[in-house]
């Protein structure tokens, strides 16, 4: 028991470091690449980009107060996890901004280069995004209706973002009135969500083993006790040997398989092992069906209650 929440204990403290750093890569994309540039993001800080070229009022602020109402909002639905770990990552995010603000305000990198603002931008920020997505937090805004969209549907986070942020941008033209702007906010959108999804997809990627090896007992009982993962024995057949061998499979997260790997070399290095990076594992141990239906079955007419009576 000492041993699992010292284990838990670290997990979390890893995914708050984690959002720290997503948050710095965010903050430099957004406040020295972007928003300098008159190059608009998506999300809440898009529109405090939009509100702060158009009324003068400070990105930090503006950010900070839509957030807040959005996680009054969310907090219902996603749960005191997800929100204190976004309320953590508005507030960094919120610091590092006023901090950029007040003593970095004068750095205006790319000013001649506007295209290569956008893309650079927009790897940090996405970058940033899809951290701290995979750490189970978020900068806020869109991040949290995707989350919640992502917790119901099988809808890849960056696309949820896309179509969220394509009004946002769209609606900078009101205040730039600039359509080439406009045109760079939609190079920063696309890059933003590949980057979200390319992140978000290496740190949650899973991966499948089978092992062939006369040992396969002894291999199976090791990887249930650490990393504490099970393993289905296969029943198969050499077709040049003739011999009869017992083959495993095992799913497992993508960080587990250096362990698996030694524990294999260590038991048996003349093992057969194949390894492969699966798209989706849904059931116990890893994530859980986003199916939604409203469909109620059809009520049983009388010749259906007679035969069920039979």
């Amino acid at each position: 028991m000492e041993a699992q929440q010292k284990s838990k204990f670290i997990k979390e403290l890893r995914d708050y470091v984690m959002i720290a750093i997503a948050m710095v890569s965010y903050a430099i994309g957004w406040t020295i690449f972007l928003l300098p540039n008159n190059i608009t993001t998506g999300g809440v800080p898009g529109i405090s980009s939009i509100l702060f070229w158009g009324l003068g009022i400070p990105v930090q602020w503006s950010y900070f107060a839509i957030n807040i109402v959005l996680l009054a909002i969310a907090l219902k639905i996603l749960g005191w996890r997800f929100c204190v770990k976004t309320i953590y990552a508005v507030f960094v995010l919120t610091l590092l901004t006023t901090y950029s603000r007040q003593y970095l305000s004068d750095v205006h990198l790319l000013a001649d280069q506007p295209f290569m603002a956008s893309i650079i931008g927009a790897i940090f920020c996405g970058s940033g995004v899809g951290l701290g997505l995979a750490s189970n937090g978020s900068t806020g805004g869109t991040d949290i209706i995707a989350a919640i969209v992502h917790k119901y549907y099988d809808i890849t986070l960056g696309r949820v973002i896309m179509l969220v942020d394509i009004v946002i941008i769209t609606s900078s033209y009101l205040v730039l009135r600039n359509w080439e702007q406009v045109l760079y906010g939609y190079v920063v959108l696309y890059v933003t969500a590949f980057c979200i999804d390319q992140v978000v997809g290496m740190q949650q990627r899973n991966v499948q083993f089978f092992i062939i090896s006369d040992k396969y007992k002894e291999i199976a009982s090791r990887i249930a006790v650490y990393p504490h993962r099970g393993a289905t024995v296969i029943e198969a057949y050499g077709f040049h040997t003739g011999r009869e061998v017992k083959m495993l499979f095992i799913m497992a997260k993508r960080r587990e398989s250096h362990v698996i790997f030694q524990l294999i070399n260590e038991i048996d290095p003349n093992a057969f092992v194949t390894q492969s990076y699966v798209q989706g594992v849904y059931g116990e141990g890893f994530d859980k069906f986003k199916v939604h239906s409203n469909k109620k079955p059809a009520p049983l007419n009388g010749n259906q209650l007679g035969n069920l009576s039979k």
